[in-house]
């Protein structure tokens, strides 16, 4: 779902909706017949208030909003609908009346407020749409909406990485950048708009400098590195070991002393990042550190002012070395104490094994850029050399690769590195590619080996695997390439791919289903692979199973599968899906789309149907949604199918 609406403070056209379908739906479906209307709960900045107001875009409803300033004056929330002075039992008649009452940040209300919202909803005359955030104190009375069962509760989750891809389509980044920003904003959307304006603005050179860190020179931290004095190297995974200078792997296995410390590339000195433009694609990319503006440190400063005995000295010392070991039997009772404190107020997670590290990713930045100078030299030492660490998360790619699963695997190392413009090993990031590829995150996959080329730009493994994240056709790496072989089941030619795959694996069975024209078969196969991290081989078996079925409604179920794991696989266009979306869209969208493919422009369209052409963007936004892109050079290929190798 993307559509747009006028920001009436600041007078811009804001992000597009986008993504939410179920959950408007349940909004939506709370306005109608005799149901008493409904609770959206969730962090701050997940978009509860964005969400409401396009459920009830085009309803006649009255709004109120709780705030800070007026949680001490009784019913100021809701002066503007009420008469000058009036009794509880009054303004419950009087708004008695209203059809649907939006409360926002319902949390902020002062208890009398809270307590004529609570009446209205026993009353159940008027629909209530309340938005109150989590993890913050809120009066008796709007609680107890929820847990009294008054109103049904719909708990926001963080918007997911793919409709956040979407929702940034527009800003041209790289994908690294959007999972890089996705991961570290937490579904917090406005923090995603801060730091993307911090970002831009930095890279402006006709802008005046970016306000962030002004002055302020900090180190970095290294995934993994030990802190300063602790004597126990960490695993990138938290399991603390003993033995100055052991390099840990992701796993959590020790590795070979490191010979040498080595200053990585761009570690050093805490400075606004910037986005750079990446060569032959027309995408920015994000290298070097968050910027950590005025914005970011207002959001964040609630969380990180502590005055607790010992509590801001743990979180420095996790800012500059986390994860940190747990020794319970070497900590006093006021470093115990402010442990337990910081976690109970969920600013530090510890780890089944013991390991400390900060809860919120931006924490460690902002930590990082207030510690000043002489207190950033102490706990900011040298880093170990992270090139045993790399080969572990490398190692343990190849491992799941070659068990056939792609289920995502934590790999902060390399993560860090592009993060913070470092060389990649080209040995690294072809196996990046490849891992990101067979998940069917096509563009990732090229971003990956872009990044190797960047220090090799004569790497053959590389440029392969950039080939193969474009659309190139599978050929074989060596003599066991079961991926390469199983392509012939994904192009429809099962019989080619007969007895060349692992026995009784996935492929295997996908294959055979294929060869039976076992519709049923084929969707357990494309259950299989989804369980083990192949989205777009998924995406292909459902189509197949569409295609195969007999059952009317078990070709629309396998379809819409299909369709739905497709979305997921950034602009994968293969013959298995050719055509396929159009089963998902109206007759009308079907109609604009075929028109908009061909490349008739949005004008040219409403001439030749006889619409407007504001209709006829409508249609193709809500067919785009279907579709899973935002891109209309993309539907040439979702429609027609040309003849084209798999990816």
């Amino acid at each position: 779902m993307r559509t747009y609406r006028q920001d009436a403070k600041t007078l811009e056209l804001p992000w597009p909706f986008t993504g939410r379908s179920e959950e408007l739906e349940r909004v939506r479906t709370a306005l109608t017949g005799g149901r008493p209307g409904i609770v959206v709960t969730g962090p701050a900045g997940h978009g509860k208030t964005r969400l409401i107001t396009e459920a009830v875009r085009g309803l006649d409803h009255a709004r109120v909003t709780g705030t800070p300033e007026a949680r001490d004056l009784p019913l100021a929330a809701f002066a503007h609908l009420l008469p000058d002075t009036v009794s509880l039992h009054r303004a419950v008649r009087a708004l008695s009346g209203v059809r649907v009452l939006v409360v926002d940040d319902a949390q902020l209300l002062d208890e009398t407020s809270a307590a004529l919202l609570h009446q209205l909803a026993v009353h159940g005359r008027t629909r209530l749409i309340v938005a109150a955030a989590d993890g913050v104190p809120a009066p008796g009375a709007v609680s107890r909406l929820w847990t009294g069962e008054l109103l049904p509760r719909l708990p926001l989750g963080p918007l997911p990485h793919e409709d956040t891809a979407r929702l940034l389509a527009g800003a041209a980044l790289d994908p690294l950048t959007v999972r890089r920003l996705h991961q570290a904003c937490r579904g917090d959307l406005r923090l995603l708009r801060d730091l993307l304006t911090a970002l831009t603005e930095a890279t402006r050179p006709t802008l005046l400098p970016s306000p962030a860190l002004t002055g302020v020179a900090a180190p970095t931290p290294v995934p993994g590195a030990a802190f300063a004095g602790s004597g126990a190297p960490m695993s990138v995974a938290g399991a603390a070991f003993e033995g100055a200078g052991v390099p840990t792997s992701v796993a959590g296995a020790a590795l070979a002393p490191s010979k040498s410390s080595a200053q990585l590339p761009g570690a050093g000195l805490v400075g606004a990042g910037r986005l750079e433009s990446v060569a032959g694609t027309g995408e920015w990319a994000w290298r070097g550190p968050l910027p950590v503006t005025p914005a970011v440190r207002e959001r964040l400063a609630p969380a990180l002012e502590r005055s607790g005995p010992g509590e801001r000295d743990i979180l420095d010392r996790l800012a500059f070395a986390e994860p940190l070991p747990l020794p319970l039997d070497e900590l006093d009772e006021v470093e115990l104490e402010a442990l337990e404190r910081l976690e109970a107020d969920g600013l530090i997670d510890v780890g089944e094994q013991g390991a400390v590290t900060l809860a919120h990713p931006l924490h460690g930045t902002v930590l990082r850029a207030t510690a000043g100078r002489l207190r950033a030299r102490r706990l900011g030492r040298t880093a170990p050399a992270y090139g045993p660490a790399l080969d572990t998360e490398r190692h343990a790619l190849v491992r799941h690769m070659e068990r056939l699963d792609v289920r995502p695997l934590p790999t902060p190392v390399g993560e860090w590195l592009v993060a913070h413009d470092a060389p990649l090993p080209a040995r690294y990031a072809e196996t990046r590619a490849r891992f990101a590829r067979l998940r069917g995150e096509l563009r990732e996959a090229a971003a990956w080996a872009r990044e190797g080329l960047r220090s090799t730009p004569s790497d053959d493994g590389c440029r392969g695997e950039l080939r193969l994240a474009g659309g190139g056709p599978d050929e074989p790496a060596g003599p066991d390439d079961v991926h390469a072989r199983y392509a012939a089941v994904r192009l429809g030619q099962p019989g080619r791919a007969a007895g060349r795959l692992p026995a009784g694996s996935v492929l295997a069975r996908h294959a055979d289903a294929l060869a039976r024209a076992d519709g049923p078969a084929l969707d357990r196969a494309a259950e299989a692979l989804a369980e083990r991290g192949f989205t777009l081989y998924a995406a292909e078996a459902y189509a197949q199973a569409a295609r195969t079925h007999r059952d009317p409604s078990a070709a629309r179920r396998s379809r819409t599968r299909a369709v739905a794991l497709a979305s997921r696989c950034q602009g994968a266009n293969t013959p298995a899906l050719a055509g396929l979306v159009l089963g998902e869209l109206t007759a009308r969208q079907r109609q604009i789309v075929t028109l908009a493919a061909a490349g008739l422009s949005n004008r040219e369209i409403a001439e030749k149907l006889t619409l407007s052409v504001r209709t006829v963007g409508n249609h193709l936004y809500g067919a785009y949604t279907r579709l899973g892109t935002g891109d209309r050079t993309a539907l040439p290929w979702l429609l027609d199918g040309p003849d084209r190798e798999t990816a």
